[in-house]
């Protein structure tokens, strides 16, 4: 083992005001850390909905009756709350190992070089959203549940996925401007795709607001919508984006494009047929738990690659010249 640096109190000092950059001026991640860190930052993303799924399906949603302390008394839950405040307490705990690895993403991407701006502040995005979806996740337990409380919870973390999914796509890339494989009409009609399958997620956010699992074992507010039309209507939506990505599909082989947004394309689709097998037989078997929490993860996973399909279009080169970091820019400010 090589010898241990000594640590001065100059570097104690500078440890303290900017810890990032003190971290960053003694470490250089090769890139796959980089997108292995960024990757991390998105599993988590996604595990965090099927935990939360958990915690709705096992009507352990008010399992810690209060926030941010579990009880009044206890800031962790207790045994007489039995196995629901267990659940809802290991959910909360989950947050912070989700900040683990958000924080994890942000510091291999201020410490490449060259730095990357961009690519540090898709971390810090990740890290905000975290933040202000765990003060709204305290809020739906201080409502008793209140479904577009609960609704607005899941949305945050699909936007948490969307922010990860891009950071994870370009810590791949390199920082050169944006080069189109495909014609503008292509990247249209993906456009429309990811509109519809917006819809598609804002619209499932409302089936489960009207819909029997209200998260608790007590009566709990519910959406006032008729939630089989909803489901209808959730299911039209999931046909649209299969339809879509299917016209893609056939579109992008009519033009012969790149194998890059071919392959893309053509795991959206089966994740699709997959996701829709698992959605009619839920509806048609009375909704059991083990497959709206599959049914969840489906939709994290679709929405992934419907990003995965859009990043696909275009590749962004590596740029010759170095993009001086934050130091390099102060002392050229300064000559």
């Amino acid at each position: 083992m090589g010898r241990v640096p000594k640590v001065t109190r100059a570097d104690a000092l500078a440890a303290l005001r900017n810890p990032l950059a003190f971290i960053a001026a003694r470490w250089t991640p090769e890139p796959r850390t980089v997108r292995r860190a960024a990757l991390s930052a998105l599993v988590m993303s996604v595990l965090i909905v099927v935990t939360g799924g958990a915690v709705r399906l096992t009507g352990s949603g008010l399992g810690c009756p209060t926030w941010p302390k579990c009880t009044d008394d206890s800031l962790t839950s207790t045994a007489e709350m039995g196995v629901h405040g267990a659940i809802e307490f290991g959910n909360r705990m989950l947050t912070y190992v989700l900040c683990a690895a958000v924080g994890w993403a942000i510091i291999a991407a201020r410490s490449r070089k060259p730095y990357r701006r961009g690519l540090v502040r898709l971390g810090w995005a990740q890290f905000w959203i975290v933040m202000s979806n765990a003060i709204l996740g305290g809020i739906v337990v201080l409502v008793g549940l209140n479904p577009y409380t609960v609704a607005a919870h899941f949305v945050a973390t699909s936007a948490l996925i969307a922010v990860a999914t891009v950071m994870w796509q370009r810590a791949g890339e390199g920082d050169g401007e944006p080069r189109p494989l495909v014609g503008k009409a292509v990247r249209q009609l993906v456009w429309f795709m990811i509109a519809a399958a917006v819809l598609l997620i804002l619209v499932g956010t409302v089936v489960t607001g009207a819909g029997p699992h209200a998260g608790d074992s007590n009566e709990v507010e519910r959406m006032p919508v008729d939630w089989e039309t909803v489901s209808k209507l959730h299911a039209v939506l999931a046909w649209i984006v299969v339809t879509l990505t299917f016209a893609l599909w056939f579109v992008l082989k009519a033009v012969d494009a790149p194998k890059g947004p071919l392959h893309r394309t053509r795991e959206l689709f089966l994740i699709l047929l997959a996701q829709g097998v698992i959605g009619y037989v839920q509806y048609f078997t009375d909704l059991p738990e083990v497959l709206v929490g599959l049914h969840m993860l489906g939709s994290a996973v679709m929405w992934i690659w419907v990003l995965r399909v859009a990043l696909s279009l275009r590749e962004r080169p590596e740029v010759l010249a170095d993009v001086p970091g934050p130091a390099a820019e102060a002392s050229l400010t300064k000559a």
